[in-house]
C-alpha cells in the first residue's frame, strides 16, 4: 500500500529532516499555533497527503507519563473566552474543541505560552502533556479530511526548570521517534512523491 505521508514538526532541533524514510516529506512549521496551522495547511494543500504524522516535544502535565507518546486528543488550552464559552471552546464556532487521531491513549493540551506552573485546569482535563502546535495542526488536518497521527517526546516537567530541561532534552526524542514509526508503519511502501 502506497501512501503520501507529511511530516510536521516545529523546529529542526527536533527532528533531522534527511533521517526520514523515501517517501516522506518533513515540513519545520515553527513554534505555536499561528505558524503550525499558516504551515500545515500550505503542505496539506501543496502535498495532498494520504496521512501527516507530527512529531514533537512536550512538557508533562501527568507524573506517570514518560518517554515517547502516542496522542489520542488535542485541546486548546489557552482558548479563554468564558463567559462566551468554557475554558478551551471556541466560541461562536461549530469547529470541534477536541480532535482525536484513533492512535494511542494520552491527550495533549496546546497553548501559545510556554508552560512553567501548575495549572489546575488541565489536571482537572486529563491533559497529560502540552504543547504549542498539535491542536492547530489536527484542525488544519480536519479541515481537509486528512487523517492525522501523533508522536510527542516528554522533555520537561512542565515547571520552573522548563526551559533549561527542555534545552537539554530536546534531541533526545528523534530516535525512540524514528524507531517507532519503522515499527508502526512496517507494512508501508514509502514512495518518493512524483
Amino acid at each position: 500500500m502506497q501512501q503520501k505521508i507529511l511530516l510536521l514538526t516545529a523546529l529542526e532541533s527536533e527532528l533531522t529532516a534527511s533521517r526520514a524514510p523515501s517517501g516522506i516529506e518533513v515540513v519545520f512549521t515553527g513554534v505555536g499555533k499561528i505558524n503550525a496551522a499558516s504551515i500545515a495547511t500550505e503542505a496539506i494543500l501543496r502535498l495532498r497527503p494520504d496521512l501527516v504524522i507530527t512529531f514533537g516535544t512536550v512538557g508533562k502535565i501527568n507524573p506517570a507519563a514518560h518517554g515517547l507518546l502516542d496522542i489520542a486528543k488535542v485541546i486548546q488550552r489557552d482558548m479563554l473566552a468564558m463567559p462566551l464559552a468554557e475554558r478551551g471552546v471556541t466560541p461562536l464556532s461549530d469547529e470541534p474543541a477536541a480532535y482525536f487521531s484513533g492512535f494511542g491513549d494520552a491527550v495533549c493540551g496546546t497553548g501559545d505560552s510556554f508552560v512553567t506552573a501548575r495549572d489546575e485546569w488541565l489536571a482537572a482535563s486529563g491533559v497529560d502533556v502540552v504543547d504549542m502546535e498539535l491542536f492547530a495542526i489536527a484542525h488544519a488536518c480536519h479541515r481537509y479530511a486528512v487523517p492525522w497521527r501523533a508522536y510527542k517526546y516528554i522533555t520537561d516537567d512542565a515547571n520552573d526548570d522548563s526551559h533549561q530541561d527542555w534545552t537539554a532534552n530536546v534531541h533526545l526524542g528523534e530516535t525512540l521517534f524514528w524507531d517507532r514509526l519503522s515499527k508502526d508503519y512496517a507494512g508501508l511502501q514509502f514512495v518518493p512523491r512524483a
